[in-house]
């Protein structure tokens, strides 16, 4: 069995996480992590998790506590915090399934850095379906991108701090490394004024933010004429947590490195 640990498992994403471990087979919760002024800190993950049992794992405050109970953290908190787990990660022998998102260029670095000492799965998105769009992505752009504007969208609950989205950066690197384009030389990130004719060369993003969405992406090849457009509607918070969980019962076989959910995949 995979001991696996969550961190900020009081949140959102926290909980369902414990609910799709417990349910995983061959996974076993071995730590839950919370905020120390949390008032969820010492009860128990099935209670926080609002499973109707115990698990008989009660919810701590640091790492350090429960160091030894532990195979994988599963992490979907702050990029500070995250970083911080890493090294913990690092320095214990453990592997890391990071959900994270709102990473600076430095901060990545120091993630691939790191995981050049152990096993760090680290993706945007953790749905199957997500992924799948990523390959179709990179059809559609060989077929229709010199051709088309680029448009992404995306849509998230009024909660979410970054923007635009990871998972529609992470689109957008994609069509953009298809045409042989930096995305960070083409992206535009909304529009406003007098903004003159809409240059071919370029990756348009437009955020929204509102009410409970789970998440909603959509990447447009527009021509003259037609357009194609790839959706991926996120409908429960379920859907990344089984990938998460997944990617926590693949990386420790795989060793050191930086993976994403399409290696676990095996896209």
């Amino acid at each position: 069995m995979t001991r696996i640990a969550i961190t900020g498992a009081a949140g959102r994403m926290g909980r369902v996480l414990i609910q799709a471990v417990d349910a995983a087979e061959g996974a076993d919760i071995g730590a839950v992590i919370v905020r120390h002024d949390d008032p969820m800190l010492g009860i128990d993950a099935g209670a926080i998790a609002g499973l109707g049992k115990d698990l008989g794992i009660s919810a701590v405050a640091s790492l350090d506590e429960v160091a030894d109970q532990f195979d994988v953290l599963i992490d979907f908190t702050t990029p500070v915090a995250t970083l911080a787990n890493l090294a913990f990660c690092q320095h214990h022998g453990k592997c890391i399934v990071i959900g994270t998102t709102g990473f600076s260029d430095a901060e990545k670095a120091i993630l691939a850095d790191t995981a050049k000492h152990t096993g760090v799965v680290f993706a945007p998105n953790y749905s199957v379906g997500v992924n799948l769009c990523l390959n179709l992505l990179r059809m559609a752009a060989k077929v229709m991108g010199e051709e088309s504007d680029i448009e992404v969208v995306e849509m998230h609950h009024r909660h979410k701090v970054d923007a635009p989205s990871g998972t529609a950066l992470r689109m957008g690197e994609v069509v953009a490394e298809t045409m042989g384009w930096d995305l960070k030389e083409v992206a535009c990130y909304g529009r406003e004024g007098q903004t003159g004719a809409r240059p071919h060369k370029q990756i348009g993003f437009e955020t929204i933010r509102g009410g409970d969405v789970v998440g909603d992406h959509t990447v447009m090849f527009a021509t003259e004429g037609e357009r194609v457009e790839v959706t991926h509607k996120a409908q429960s918070r379920m859907t990344f947590a089984r990938g998460a969980v997944r990617s926590a019962l693949w990386i420790p076989t795989q060793g050191a490195g930086l993976y994403d959910m399409q290696d676990v995949l095996g896209f």
